[in-house]
């Protein structure tokens, strides 16, 4: 049975979102038990639901997880370690709408959205973590068309995100022709994709 957890407040979200132990975070990532999760922002005016979202949790990598600052020793629990979630690090298909401005999205339309990306659904985090990285560089560059050479620009952000990997490109090639092979990415030849529209 899959897991949901909600975070809802009346401000928008911004480009992070307050979390609880970075450690038990972490490990719920590598252990693979880490919830879906919602984003609810609602009207206090009348108690309506104005945006909500969900992100499945193969979205979810140690890349988009942010250690904050022990608290200090003055704290009632002095030490502890918190995290931040950067939405920012998460590709738009990863943020799947169901409402948008007090409008409700089709079901139909909703359910065809998951599953466009649950090809993520059974791979193991840390490749998870690549490939949704990947797929943030892709959204990035905000064109249906791109070149392996544009990619190829995001290498120092990909080097930050995975310092222990020595072979950025190779790994990029790899991970697009994953997104390829799961019909995600349509191969035009000469090192150019397409975002096909499933």
């Amino acid at each position: 049975m899959d897991r949901f957890q909600l975070k809802s407040q009346s401000k928008p979200f911004g480009r992070r979102v307050l979390d609880g132990a970075y450690s038990r975070m972490i490990a719920s990532i590598r252990q693979e038990t880490q919830p879906h999760f919602f984003l609810m922002q609602y009207n206090t005016d009348d108690w309506s639901v104005l945006d909500l979202e969900v992100i499945p949790n193969f979205f979810f990598s140690e890349s988009i997880i942010e250690r904050r600052n022990p608290l200090s020793s003055t704290a009632r629990r002095a030490g502890w370690v918190g995290c931040n979630i950067l939405l920012k690090g998460i590709p738009d298909d990863g943020r799947i709408k169901a409402i948008s401005d007090s409008l409700i999205h089709e079901p139909k339309q909703v359910r065809k959205n998951w599953r466009k990306v649950s090809f993520l659904k059974n791979r193991k985090s840390e490749s998870r973590g690549w490939i949704t990285d990947i797929m943030w560089c892709i959204k990035d560059l905000d064109k249906n068309e791109f070149r392996l050479n544009e990619l190829y620009n995001y290498e120092n952000h990909l080097a930050k995100l995975h310092p222990q990997n020595q072979n950025i490109k190779p790994k990029i090639r790899q991970q697009l022709q994953f997104l390829r092979d799961k019909n995600y990415l349509k191969f035009l030849g000469n090192g150019k994709y397409r975002l096909t529209n499933k």
